[in-house]
């Protein structure tokens, strides 16, 4: 297919191309055609415009309501890499377990079949289990995670449990984070679903995998070494349902690992892949400690944080310097993003730094605008320097001015 200069496009351009043509051959059909002054062609564009608009909400609130509820927010161990999936509860729902619940039931004596592993032991275990759950109970309820809080009357899976679920490099055991509310951020054909609540033995399987990835990682870095690879290997892990063993890498540039990989192979004897990974993604596997004192956002909080600039940190009055404004990945914090809505909505209420008015006989310079107190620093020509209330500052009839104490 060509466009109308004869440039040949691509499948994806083809794609948006004949979605645009459709929208509009579907608009088409509702418009009258007999429009011939300027004024009729631009309510005819805006008309268009609603249009659009309405079948677009029409098509989101339609794939909403096909999306199976709840949905859940699932994270995986190794990455911290974030996704959705839903849950199919039998007739007799099993018990889902979260991870100190699992450690505790792992103390008890080795269960000698699966039925046997889905339950902890009797005795203390058990009392420390149920203590455990009742105290994660009382913290969903407060927080609004429980099915009652939720409106909703079917089963839901609390959060924290541990479950099998595939994920995109193969099926592992992943973490439940809660119950999505807003499910316009849900794509319905990313969904996964929940196959199991995870048992005292994939725990155990999981621990024991989290030694063997040990051992892979300087297997892995030896290897890397001996074939002086300008690559930098960042972690091992080891799939819990498939035999596949990952390991995660930076590198500048790209790298034929090909031998590497046959050298794996050979070492592992399983299925071997190899991922390159920015800076960002290597925090968010490796986690840390940011300059707060708290765990890394990427790492803790979600891996799909918004982009940021040095521009936040200009609106927000934070030194530029690039050790106080950079994580451990030496990249800018994400958390700058957290709070640059505020600080430019409070900003259109104030005058920026470098702006001149005359007051009182002199000519003042704003040389310093503090959002958070609310207060604004002033130089005359005179030598004074005012500390006063942004609010008694107005902008009126395209200059600054400043009012009088009442």
């Amino acid at each position: 297919m060509e466009n109308s200069n004869g440039v040949s496009l691509c499948p994806l351009a083809r794609a948006k191309r004949r979605l645009v043509l459709q929208e509009k051959n579907m608009i088409d059909d509702y418009l009258p055609h007999d429009h011939e002054d300027d004024n009729s062609t631009l309510f005819q564009e805006e008309h268009e415009a609603d249009l659009v608009e309405e079948r677009m909400a029409v098509r989101k609130s339609a794939a909403v309501d096909e999306i199976p509820q709840p949905v859940y927010r699932l994270k995986m161990l190794h990455s911290s890499e974030t996704f959705h999936a839903y849950y199919v509860p039998p007739s007799v729902i099993p018990r889902f377990m979260p991870q100190c619940v699992l450690e505790a039931a792992l103390e008890g004596p080795r269960a000698e079949s699966p039925q046997a592993a889905a339950s902890p032991p009797e005795g203390q275990v058990q009392k420390t289990c149920e203590h455990i759950e009742a105290m994660y109970a009382a913290q969903d309820a407060e927080s609004g995670q429980s099915a009652s809080t939720l409106g909703m009357t079917e089963f839901v899976i609390p959060p924290r449990s541990l479950v099998i679920a595939p994920t995109k490099y193969g099926r592992d055991l992943v973490i439940v984070l809660g119950v999505v509310r807003d499910l316009s951020v849900v794509n319905a054909d990313e969904l996964v679903l929940i196959e199991r609540p995870a048992t005292v033995d994939d725990y155990r399987r999981y621990l024991e995998n989290l030694e063997h990835e040990k051992e892979a990682f300087e297997r892995c870095r030896e290897r890397i070494e001996a074939h002086n690879l300008p690559m930098k290997l960042v972690s091992a892990h080891t799939l819990l349902e498939d035999s596949k063993l990952l390991f995660y890498f930076t590198a500048e540039s790209r790298v034929d690992f090909r031998d590497l990989v046959r050298d794996l192979v050979g070492i592992f004897h399983t299925r071997i892949e190899l991922r390159q990974i920015g800076v960002r993604d290597e925090a968010r596997v490796t986690g840390g400690c940011g300059v707060c004192g708290r765990v890394l956002c990427c790492h803790g909080l979600s891996d799909k944080l918004n982009p940021v600039s040095i521009k936040m940190a200009k609106d927000q009055n934070l030194s530029l310097n690039s050790l106080k404004i950079s994580g451990p990945c030496g990249r800018l914090l994400c958390c700058l993003s957290y709070e640059h809505q505020f600080y430019r909505d409070a900003r259109r209420e104030l005058p920026n730094e470098g702006t001149r008015f005359v007051w009182d006989g002199t000519q003042f310079k704003v040389i310093e605008v503090n959002v958070l107190s609310n207060r604004v620093r002033l130089a005359g020509e005179d030598g004074r320097i005012l500390d006063m209330n942004a609010g008694r500052l107005k902008y009126s009839e395209g200059h600054w001015t400043v009012m009088e104490e009442t």
